[in-house]
């Protein structure tokens, strides 16, 4: 997948203010319920390097976004780690300032496809907990339509 570039001064803030650090990004990943036990998670900077394995696509897209959407996050590479079951990439997306799902839906997926927000919202899932609730500068994984 390579490298992934994120808003530092934007996304949550787990660090308490201080820099990021690997055994709190580590927790904070696994905590999604990801099944990402074997990614290791090392930090050099505002950058993230992600280590291991994933068995899918959608749960490495997920783990980079568990990971950059922290501020003080400004990168996730991922270049270390093995896809078991390698699939189509998704688009990654920065929200910005008036974006609904329902925007980002048709922007994405084309005039008429609003209704198809809900699936951006299930791919974001579980660091989206309600499709109204995304802020400028948080980055989304939208997959491709079947």
């Amino acid at each position: 997948m390579g490298m992934f570039t994120f808003i530092k001064e934007v996304g949550e803030k787990i660090f308490g203010g201080g820099d990021a650090k690997a055994e709190e990004l580590k927790k904070n990943l696994d905590a999604q319920g990801l099944d990402t036990n074997d990614i290791q998670v090392q930090v050099d900077g505002d950058q993230v390097v992600l280590k291991g394995k994933v068995k899918d696509q959608a749960t490495l897209e997920k783990a980079v976004l568990a990971v950059g959407n922290n501020a003080g996050i400004a990168g996730v590479k991922t270049d270390d780690i093995t896809v078991d079951a390698p699939a189509a990439e998704s688009v990654f997306y920065t929200v910005k300032s008036g974006d609904t799902l329902w925007k980002i839906a048709e922007t994405q997926y084309g005039k008429g496809k609003g209704d198809q927000y809900q699936k951006i919202f299930e791919a974001n899932k579980p660091m989206l907990k309600h499709p109204d609730k995304i802020y400028p500068g948080q980055v989304l994984r939208i997959p491709p339509l079947k």
